[in-house]
């Protein structure tokens, strides 16, 4: 029991520690880890997880960083959209 106990408050300190995140550093810290895991994976294979895993940690943190921006843009777009069509105006083109 008390081994169970240690274990679910290990991992609920990391969990915590991310609760005042905006969105852009969620992403980009999901990115790292998904990067990181993938790339120890890919590393593992070619012989050195450490390397692989770093690797994969700086396109993740990329990747996130560029996911973040494309989501931005979007919510970006859809709101100058909206205000547009609720004071009656047509929308300006793309640019």
């Amino acid at each position: 029991m008390r081994k169970t106990m240690i274990l679910l408050a290990a991992l609920a300190i990391p969990v915590a520690g991310c609760s005042n995140m905006n969105a852009t550093e969620q992403r980009m810290v999901t990115g790292t880890g998904i990067g990181a895991a993938g790339g120890a994976v890919i590393g593992a294979i070619a012989g050195n997880a450490g390397l692989g895993a770093g690797i994969g940690a700086a396109a993740g943190l990329a990747g996130g960083f560029l996911y973040d921006q494309v989501k931005k843009d979007q919510a970006s777009a859809y709101n100058k959209g909206y205000e547009a069509g609720h004071s009656g105006q047509p929308p300006a083109p793309p640019q």
